[in-house]
Order: structure tokens, then sequence, then C-alpha cells
């Protein structure tokens, strides 16, 4: 990445923080969540993905109920 000004690259610090915390499996955590979010799942929903950083950074989810 290149980035253009401080503006820029605090952004894009703050969106990887964000990930590392609420989106990314920890293997020292038995895979799970540092800040896990609550969501009911409806059966059968489909998969869907949030992306960061202009895709680099990607969460797949199941949207709630």
């Amino acid at each position: 990445m290149i980035f253009v000004g401080q503006g820029a690259l605090r952004r894009a610090v703050t969106e990887f923080v964000a990930h590392y915390h609420r989106e990314r499996n920890h293997q020292g955590l038995r895979n799970r969540l540092i800040q896990p979010q609550q969501r009911s799942v409806a059966a059968g929903a489909l998969v869907c993905r949030h992306e960061r950083l202009g895709g680099m950074l990607s969460f797949y989810y199941r949207p709630a109920a």
C-alpha cells in the first residue's frame, strides 16, 4: 500500500486494528475472536463478505435473523 499523507495512514491503521480485534480468529484463543459480537443466525442464511482496506482484509459472516 502507498499512503498519501498522515490521514491515509491513520485510516489504514484504524481499519486494521478493528479487523484484528473484531473479525480475525486467533489461534491462541482457540480460533475465537478477541471482541466477539453476538449475532443470531437464521438457518440457511447466505454468507456475506465484509471488506476492509479495499479488499485486502475480508471477514465472512451470516447476517442476523
